[in-house]
């Protein structure tokens, strides 16, 4: 019976297939085990300069602490950091490395703008964000990285900015509109408007109408999921991205992960798959657009042609050729841009709503102000906005308390002295005011202990206090060395790779909170919001998602105002 034998003889070679597949993945695990303990013996049993600093004993020889340092609920191990080592601590890393967590005033302006040649992105960073973003600002390094900020830098002028204002105002007016009929369901609507306002003002595309019984658009569903599984698989990434991130051809790597049983590794491939999709058809419409009806026809498109990728693609145009980016650079761009801006705002948002549901004596003088000035101005368009202090104050001063981004990290590219403002002692009971740093250190920078830092910014350092940003600022603060781009803050960061949309961020918060409490009132919901740490700070609840980990809202309850 010839079907029958053909039935034996595929189902003995799929039998085969597996079982190959099964030795190769056993004999990688093999191979990767007995390294590892290889590389873990070779750190321990290396003299390293930074064993004479203080700081915590290692949680596991394996991972170290950083399954303590960047967690859902790293809140914990980051004041203990804080509260016993003034500045400057030795934490335990992967393999038996050293990092430095740093927060020393002069060390900080050091590493990031006097010493910054000597101190740059760390790989696995740079490594992470080329798989998830491609060849975009947060994954190019030296002159690749100063090319791209140059093309982009006018992109965010204060005159492109101004021709902002009026897509945003659409878009929170849908949202306005939106929240009227489903009033408990603020932190859904508020990162979807993120993702509206950046899909026209920053693609020139809609990808989301804001109206409640509308489908979810993927990317949205990809983006809020992202950081979530960035943190699951932070081990994994410290641990093989640096030995496989260049393995064989891409074909090849993707092979591997396919392959690899682990789940959550295949649910970052899927996000990833969805976000790089969606630019490049964006980025094809455009380009069509273009090539049909040139620059003209961009202005028939959603953002009329004053988005950021319309802007982004004439200006690259224009550009001399041996600066102009190729086609993967620009989908990078988007990629990185959007993730940039719709997670940290939106999130940042959340965090100002939930203050002044909590303060609503702030939130009454708040309101007072923007109906005052819509009384006097109308629509409040770019200078509109950039008069009104006390929503400048509120969102310093929650951009400071509370930054969306928690930090940021940098690698010692060679041995360096890095200086400290305060004095370190050290564990042989010496008290210095430099340190040595060798090559290849980690260093990692908690942007939250950099702005509450109390011999900075006073006794009530971790008071939420917007009055303090509406008189002068006390010279502990206007003279610090802080090299961050924003009022004295390092929630932007600064030096090189400073936040290039900060001004767009801060725009954008303005323009919602403007039209949100023009119309409604918001108090405290009925359910406990417990505010997740990961490397960007999110809003949960006690309720388990279809994911398995705490859903991602800010449940309030609102009003209208009469």
């Amino acid at each position: 019976m010839p079907g029958l034998r053909l039935l034996f003889q595929l189902s003995d070679q799929s039998r085969l297939a597996e079982y190959n597949v099964s030795l190769f993945t056993q004999g990688l695990v093999l191979l990767v085990g007995t390294w590892l303990s290889w590389r873990l013996l070779k750190a321990v049993l290396a003299k390293n300069p930074l064993d004479n600093v203080p700081g915590p004993k290692a949680r596991s020889y394996i991972v170290g602490d950083l399954a303590e340092l960047v967690n859902a609920n790293a809140w914990a191990y980051h004041e203990m950091l804080e509260k016993n080592y003034s500045g400057i601590a030795r934490i335990p890393g992967v393999m038996g490395a050293r990092m430095l967590y740093v927060y020393d005033p002069k060390a900080l302006y050091h590493i990031l703008l006097k010493g910054q040649n000597s101190f740059d992105e760390n790989e696995n960073f740079i490594q992470t964000n080329t798989l998830l973003f491609g060849k975009g600002l947060l994954s190019t390094i030296g002159d690749q990285h100063r090319m791209q900020r140059k093309i982009l830098s006018p992109v965010f002028s204060a005159a492109h900015l101004r021709d902002m204002v009026p897509l945003f105002n659409n878009v929170t007016y849908k949202l306005r509109d939106s929240i009227r009929l489903e009033v408990l369901k603020g932190e859904t609507q508020m990162s979807r408007t993120a993702l509206g306002l950046i899909g026209q003002s920053g693609w020139g595309t809609s990808f989301d109408s804001l109206q409640a019984d509308t489908e979810l658009h993927p990317y949205y569903n990809a983006m809020k999921n992202l950081m979530h599984s960035i943190m699951e698989t932070t081990t994994a990434r410290h641990l093989v991205l640096p030995y496989g991130a260049n393995l064989g051809s891409s074909r090849f790597r993707r092979f591997i992960v396919d392959i690899f049983p682990w789940k959550a590794v295949h649910k970052l491939r899927d996000i990833v798959d969805v976000m790089h999709a969606s630019s490049v058809s964006v980025y094809n419409e455009k380009i069509a657009a273009l090539g049909q009806g040139g620059p003209e026809a961009l202005r028939e498109q959603v953002g009329e042609g004053k988005d950021i990728l319309s802007i982004l693609l004439k200006a690259n145009i224009s550009a001399p050729e041996d600066q102009k980016m190729p086609e993967d650079e620009v989908i990078g761009q988007m990629t990185t841009l959007t993730f940039a801006g719709m997670d940290t705002t939106s999130n940042a948002l959340s965090r100002i709503l939930d203050l002044l549901g909590a303060n609503p004596d702030v939130q009454d003088t708040l309101r007072k102000e923007i109906l005052e000035a819509k009384m006097n101005h109308g629509e409040l368009l770019y200078d509109e906005l950039h008069q009104l202090p006390y929503l400048d104050a509120i969102c310093r001063e929650t951009l400071r308390l509370y930054p969306p981004a928690n930090f940021v990290s940098r690698t010692s590219t060679q041995d360096s002295m890095l200086p400290l403002e305060r004095p370190l002692k050290l564990l042989d009971g010496k008290e210095v005011y430099e340190i040595m740093v060798p090559q290849g250190t980690t260093i990692f920078i908690p942007i939250l202990a950099c702005n509450r830092d109390p011999l900075i910014w006073g006794p009530d350092a971790n008071e939420w206090k917007p009055e303090r940003w509406l008189s002068p600022l006390p010279t502990t603060v206007t003279e610090s060395r802080s090299p961050g781009i924003y009022s004295h803050l390092m929630t932007f960061i600064g030096g090189s790779r400073a936040c290039i949309g900060f001004k767009f961020s801060q725009l954008e918060m303005k323009v919602v909170l403007c039209t949100l409490l023009e119309s409604f009132k918001f108090a405290p919901g009925d359910k406990k919001i417990r505010w997740e740490y990961n490397g960007i700070s999110q809003p949960t609840v006690d309720e388990a998602s279809p994911n398995g980990v705490h859903k991602l809202q800010l449940p309030m309850k609102v009003s209208l105002v009469v």
